[in-house]
Parts: C-alpha cells; sequence; structure tokens
C-alpha cells in the first residue's frame, strides 16, 4: 500500500514538540470577555454541541477545559443490564470491530497488529487469549471524556510511552502498527454480575497534538503513571458511566473483550455514530 505524501511528509514533523505547543496554547487562560467569541467559534469550527455541554461557553477558562467538559446530567442514559453487557465508553464512531485471530487485530483491511504489543505484554495478557475487539473514533467535535463500559473490578492500568502519530482516517489506512506505535494508556476490569467471566480492556491511544491521556485519579491509587509503567488495583469496583479519563483533544479507543466467556461476546452495532452509554456488544 503506497503511502500519502503528506504522511510521508509527517514523519519529518516534530510531532511530540509540536503536540506540547499546542497543549500549552490549549491551556493558556483566555480573558473572559473573548470566551464566547473564541471558545464558541472553535466549537462551532468542529461542529461540537455546546449545548450539551455542563455550563456555558463562557465559563470555561480555556479550550482544553472545553474540550475535556462534562455533560449536562442525564444526557447520556447507560444501557440497561444484560448478560455481557458492554456499553460504548464514548462518544465516537466505531471503526472496525472482529475477534482476534491468533493474538492479531485488524486495524483496518490488511493492517493487522498485535494484541501483545496493545497491551504491552501485560501480566493479564492470557485472559485475552479469545478476546474481541471493536475500536472507537473520537472526533474533535465529540464529548472528550471516556468511561467505564461494564460492572466490574478494576484490577489494573498501565502506560506506553510512544509516538504521536495522527489517528484520523488517512493515517489510519495507510500507517502500519498505529495504535500499538502511538502513546497510549490501558485500564482493565474483570466483570462482575451479568458479565462475570468477562475481562476487559478499554486502550485509549493518543494522537498528533493529542498527547495527553488522562485516567481518572481514582484509579491511580500509587500515583501517575510515568512513560512506561502499570500499576495492580485493588479490584476497584466500577460500573457503567463511572469517569475512567479523558483525551486532551480526541483520539482512538479500542475495547478488548475476554475472559472464559469471551467467545461468546459478539459485537452487535455495524460500524457509525455511537454515543456514550449505548450497547456495544452482550453474550
Amino acid at each position: 500500500m503506497k503511502t500519502p505524501l503528506s504522511l510521508r511528509l509527517l514523519g519529518l514533523y516534530p510531532k511530540k514538540l509540536s503536540s506540547s505547543l499546542v497543549g500549552l496554547g490549549a491551556r493558556a487562560t483566555i480573558p473572559p470577555g473573548l470566551r464566547r467569541k473564541l471558545i464558541g467559534g472553535f466549537a462551532a469550527r468542529f461542529g461540537a454541541d455546546v449545548s450539551e455541554a455542563e455550563k456555558p461557553v463562557e465559563e470555561y477558562r480555556s479550550i482544553l477545559e472545553f474540550f475535556t467538559r462534562r455533560l449536562k446530567p442525564g444526557l447520556r442514559p447507560q444501557a440497561p443490564p444484560a448478560p455481557g453487557a458492554i456499553n460504548s465508553p464514548v462518544d465516537g464512531a466505531l471503526l472496525t470491530c472482529g475477534v482476534a485471530q491468533s493474538g492479531t487485530l485488524l486495524q483496518v483491511k490488511d493492517l493487522p497488529y498485535r494484541l501483545d504489543e496493545l497491551l504491552a505484554d501485560d501480566p493479564l495478557l492470557p485472559a485475552f487469549e479469545n478476546a474481541s475487539y471493536a475500536t472507537l473514533y473520537l472526533a474533535p467535535r465529540d464529548y472528550h471524556r471516556i468511561h467505564v463500559p461494564l460492572p466490574g473490578r478494576a484490577v489494573a492500568v498501565g502506560r506506553v510511552e510512544g509516538e504521536l502519530w495522527p489517528v484520523n482516517d488517512l493515517s489510519t489506512r495507510h500507517t502500519p502498527r498505529l495504535y500499538v506505535r502511538n502513546r497510549r494508556a490501558y485500564w482493565i476490569a474483570e466483570g462482575t454480575g451479568a458479565c462475570e467471566g468477562l475481562t476487559v480492556a478499554v486502550v485509549m491511544v493518543a494522537a498528533t497534538h493529542v498527547g495527553g491521556v488522562v485516567l481518572d485519579p481514582r484509579w491511580l491509587p500509587g500515583g501517575a503513571l510515568r512513560r512506561r509503567a502499570r500499576h495492580t488495583l485493588p479490584g476497584l469496583a466500577c460500573a457503567p458511566g463511572d469517569d475512567l479519563g479523558a483525551f486532551e483533544l480526541g483520539s482512538t479507543v479500542v475495547v478488548v473483550v475476554g475472559g472464559a466467556r469471551a467467545s461468546a461476546w459478539r459485537c452487535v452495532r455495524e460500524p457509525g455514530p455511537i454515543r456514550l452509554g449505548e450497547r456495544l456488544g452482550s453474550c
């Protein structure tokens, strides 16, 4: 597959430096009198729905604060419990879903990558031997917080330092092993109740100008994760819709479903738009 010229040129672009600079700009405090014009104009440019935001536009002090905004209460109800039910952890678009074949997932057709690389050879990797997966893309217009997709117990979190290639459609179709090359964080939980027998990993992949993947402090009792690190969690109880983390400007989430009941789990959605809390798959 021939790589487009724009991606070849991007190989020369200082992606980490530029992402740091964009992050500084996004964090800069905007004078109150300019917030409606600048943040409102920014939202209009990307198609973000400001009517769903928890606060009025002028109450957000920076672009980044707006992009990591919360929604008004009650806007994203969780689908009701069901056997093996996993709900979408984000607003976005379902790109691909399938079953890992011999530990291999598909980024797109003819672009495979390895699950052991995605999860950085995590000690819990054997639980994902017969895993299914679903890939969700967050555009700049989308709500950028990430939430727990199932009832369960969180048992591990990890971070892997990496590159910051874009994860847009062009890059996804032409950059081999994109998700395992990029910086990412992951969270692993074992299901309880109707999800007993499932082990789920939520992998949050960073991208160009989106270097920040911020896990909620609840999942970091041992302190912040540095570069390549992993923390074992003491089976912290979690429920669908709980805060998991946030992207600083947007990116991609890969949901991996393993465990003893993995062979019975199937994605029930077709590729296309999906909202937080909607049913992603079940047994």
